[in-house]
């Protein structure tokens, strides 16, 4: 795996805004999630192997806060030309086969 280094905001910082396609068809922006009390966002992606590892536990723990009013957002930032795998076709397989139950976009 690359190096790559992190470009962290400092914590506190209010999150940028963003409107990206949703797996479900819709267009999920930051104003999507307004009523919610807190909002995770997880950048993730299809080829990783860190995120196939922790994929179940993720997927546990969304299921138990979105049953107490948390919101979810998983976005995979990653380059389609330098990982195929996490392409959108790819991406939305991934949510049908069950595998993910949270909002994925691409971005």
């Amino acid at each position: 795996m690359a190096l790559t280094p992190s470009n962290m905001l400092p914590l506190g910082t209010l999150a940028p805004g963003f409107s990206l396609p949703s797996t479900s068809g819709e267009t999920v922006s930051l104003d999507y999630f307004n009523e919610s009390p807190a909002l995770l966002v997880a950048f993730i992606c299809n080829h990783c192997p860190y995120v196939k590892h922790i994929q179940s536990g993720f997927t546990a723990m969304a299921d138990e806060y979105i049953a107490k009013g948390v919101a979810f957002v998983a976005i995979s930032a990653n380059d389609v030309d330098a990982y195929p795998d996490d392409n959108f076709v790819n991406m939305k397989k991934r949510v049908r086969a069950g595998r993910l139950r949270v909002p994925l976009s691409a971005g």
